[in-house]
Parts: structure tokens; sequence; C-alpha cells
């Protein structure tokens, strides 16, 4: 059940850390503009059992300011930042106030979320350089890599400060690609926002859209049948199956095993195909749908069965290899006080030894006993290639358990949402492959979009990736990198 609190940015400090006192984490910061001026949305959750807690602030029209949240909270300071360089509500005393989307070739005072932003102005020259962090000493030099990469790699730039091959420091760059795809869904009706939000991390369309459903659903208080809620369980764990092998393979490439990556990316290849004969695409576009799901076929128990042998035979082969595995041992470790300080999310969480999964908080189908999360406390690349591999297990038993009963081609749906029918703002959290989702919505009174906010688990993941690159030597980057496998479309909305 979510509770809704109006207070004042007076008191926001007192009311945050009595909430992550209790132990509720914030989810999500969502910024609007209303008629009578700017509020502020703090979304604390917490669970199990399943507790949600919204706090909204009405700010003052020509002065949109709040106090600073992140002597309290890590998430909190990164989700100031943003919300001031896109609408240009102001942290007060927020320890590091400077720019985190806009890069310095955006013009000044102009923010793009807010209704009177208008067209967006001419990009101007780079206003110096980044301010970057300088590590001086002897012997002591920068490499730079990227915004470009070769190959499929989206663009982000890394600064690395090191003496011979040790890292002393680390700076990621992002937020090059910058798409707008809070302000693409202003306007859209339900039905059009889906496929946008399919496409906010396209290897997570299952996961965004499921959320961005939830909310949906919630907002208009829609009913969906609980058949279709467990084939929403069985499409999530079918795209979590196919990004883990992809990465068990990769992973293994990066330490030069590339006969074992080729079998696992054939192995992800029936997958991709299974998956096009289960919705129609390749990428399981079109399997959640409003209200319910959209099946073509099921998942053939033996197929799934041959599947899971194969992908342990895979692992068993990497982690009984000794490069392999003492490539993997104790790079680049991610304690556990650090996975928590900065509050990582999904998998690695769950190999820094921290148990968090949406589908224990917040489950919006019974998972019965199939659901085992694995967890590691070692925090290192093994670690979370372990319980990638000890997640696809789980996923198979659970695929099983919810195809049970389910039959295909079908459309399974609710009833359809009466205009005007619910509280209007809903909230969909959902445990993705690589983390806990969380989307917010807001209906305007039309029953279009007013406002969307999705949060993919890769923007409170990616602090973590330089943190772990800490001490350690430059050619682990790409392992260590891949073994994080962060989303840039999905951090860089």
């Amino acid at each position: 059940m979510r509770k809704t609190y109006q207070i004042s940015p007076a008191t926001l400090p007192q009311h945050a850390e009595d909430l992550l006192t209790s132990g509720h984490r914030l989810a999500l910061v969502a910024a609007h503009t209303d008629e009578p001026g700017p509020r502020v949305m703090y979304l604390f959750v917490a669970g199990p059992p399943d507790a949600r807690v919204e706090l909204h602030i009405r700010l003052h029209p020509d002065h949109p300011e709040v106090p600073s949240l992140a002597h309290l909270s890590f998430p909190a300071g990164r989700f100031e930042r943003e919300m001031r360089d896109l609408f240009g509500i102001v942290p007060l005393d927020h320890p590091l106030p400077r720019r985190l989307v806009r890069h310095f070739h955006w013009p000044r005072g102009w923010y793009p979320m807010r209704p009177d932003a208008g067209p967006p102005p001419t990009f101007g020259e780079q206003e110096g350089p980044y301010p970057f962090l300088e590590v001086e000493g002897d012997g002591v030099y920068e490499i730079p890599v990227g915004p470009v990469h070769a190959g499929l790699i989206e663009p982000g730039h890394f600064r690395f400060s090191v003496v011979g091959e040790t890292i002393l420091k680390l700076k990621a760059r992002l937020w090059f690609v910058h798409k707008g795809v809070e302000k693409l869904f202003q306007g859209r009706s339900i039905a059009a926002g889906l496929p946008l939000a399919e496409r906010i991390s396209g290897d997570t369309a299952v996961g965004h859209a499921l959320a961005y459903c939830l909310a949906v659903e919630e907002a208009t208080a829609t009913e969906v049948p609980a058949e279709a809620q467990r084939a929403r369980a069985m499409l999530l764990e079918l795209e979590r199956i196919h990004n883990h092998i992809a990465d068990l393979g990769m992973l293994c490439n990066d330490v030069g095993h590339g006969v074992l990556n080729a079998h696992a990316q054939r192995v992800r290849e029936q997958l991709l195909r299974l998956n096009k004969e289960i919705t129609g695409h390749r990428l399981l576009r079109g399997g959640v749908v409003p209200g319910g799901t959209a099946l073509q076929a099921l998942p053939d128990p033996a197929r799934m069965k041959a599947i899971g042998t194969d992908i342990r035979e895979i692992t068993d082969l990497a982690l009984g290899h000794s490069t392999v595995r003492d490539r993997f041992t104790g790079t680049a470790i991610l304690h556990t006080d650090a996975a928590r300080t900065i509050g990582c999310l999904g998998y690695v969480a769950r190999a820094s030894g921290i148990a968090a999964d949406a589908r224990i908080a917040h489950p919006f189908t019974p998972y019965g006993t199939r659901l085992d999360v694995p967890l590691h406390g070692t925090g290192d690349v093994l670690a979370r290639f372990l319980v990638r591999a000890e997640e696809i297990d789980t996923s198979l038993a659970l695929i099983e358990y919810f195809a049970e009963g389910l039959s295909a081609p079908r459309a399974v749906l609710g009833p359809s949402a009466v205009p005007g029918a619910g509280p209007g703002t809903g909230v969909g959290l959902v445990e993705g492959w690589r983390g806990t989702i969380a989307t917010r919505v807001e209906l305007a009174p039309d029953g279009t979009l007013a406002r969307v906010k999705p949060v993919d688990p890769s923007f409170f993941n990616w602090p973590a990736l330089p943190v772990a690159l800490t001490d350690t030597i430059v050619p682990d980057f790409p392992l260590t990198n891949k073994s994080f496998n962060l989303s840039y479309a999905g951090n860089d909305l």
C-alpha cells in the first residue's frame, strides 16, 4: 500500500532520515510543474512486507529550492543534481552542486523539462574542460577512454589516473546520449506510452514495460487477472536468462576463453529465437501490455531443460578452468559497506552480500517456493559471475512454475479502465535482470500521461564501478566493466 504525505521543505530532512533509519531506501525522485508551481515527490520503499511512502513538497514558483538530502543518502544527491539540470530546482547546501546530466555545451539557464523551456536553443562551445579531479604525484599519468568506443557500445568517457598499471582513481562521465525520454512520455495515451517504455533500455523490454504497466494499472485501478500476472513473471525470467548467459560468455571472453563465449552466445541465440516464438519479438516486446499479457506460444519444458543443461556445462567448464577462475577471483572487489552506501541493486548488490530483490520485497504475484535468491559476499568478479549463473537456475525453475496452467496463443486482459477511475497516480516496482526498476506515473484529467518517471537500476549502480576499480590494474577494466554490465541507455534518459 502506498502512503502519501504533503510536507514542507523545512521538514524534508527529518522525514527522510526517519524513513531511512527505519529500513526504507530512496527509490525515485520526480519533479513536477503544476499550475500552482513546482512540486517534488520522493518515493521511499521497503520490504518485505511491501511498503511505499511518498513525500510531496510544494515549492515557491519564483525560487524553487529544497534542502539537500545528500548527507543522508548518496542516491539522493544524484537525483538532486539530475533535478537541478532538468528543472532548475536548487538543492540547497549540496556538497557537489555541479552539473550531472547537462554537459558544459548545454546552454546556461535552459531547463528542458520546464513547460516554458521551448525548443532547444543552439548549443555552444564547451565551457572549459570538465572538472575531473586531477591526481598529482611522481609517475601519475592519465588515460582517457571514450566516449566513442569500438563496436556497438554506447558512449561513455572514462578517465583513469594511474601509476604504472595501478588505478588510483577512475571517473566515469555519462549522459552523452540524453534522449529526453521523460518529456517524450508527456501527452501520450497509455497505449502509446508502452512502446517507449519497452525501449528505455532495449535489453530490458519486459522489465521496463512491466514497471510502466504496473504503475498505469495502479493509477487507473485496473485489476490484472492472476493468469496474466503469472505470464508476466514468466516473461521476466526469460529476459533474465538470455541476458545473463550473454554476460557469462562475454566475461569468459574477457579473460581469453573465446570458445566458451561462442557457446554462450549460441545458447543466447536459441533463447532469442524462443522469445520470438513466445511474443513475436526476439527481445520479448509485445508480451506485457496494459491490463495483462499477450502470448503466441509457451516455452517447451524439454527444450528449457536442455538449455539449462547446456548453460550449466558452460559455467562448470569456466569455473573449472584455472585461468578463468584465477582472473575472476579477487578482481575489482566492491565491499558490502560501499555497495550499501552507494545504494546498489540487483546482482551487483547480491554479489556484495546485500539481499535486495523486488520479487521478494514488492511481489506483483505469488512466487511460491521456487524463488531462491543467490547471495555471495566477496564482491569480486567471481561473485558477480556466480550470482548470474545461480540466478539462471532459479529462473528456469520459475519459468516452469509459472508456465504451468497457462495457454497460448492467447491474450489475457483485465477489464478496460473506466475514465477517471483510480487515484490517477501509480508506482511500478519490478526486479529486472539488472536490478529493481521503479516507474512512477501521473495521469492528466483526460487520461493521457502527464508525467512518467522511470529509474533503471544502472542509475544506482554506475557510481560503484569506479569504487570497485580503485587499486586494481588497467587491464582489469574491461573485465570489471562487463561484470557490472550497466546500461548507458537506461541511465541516459
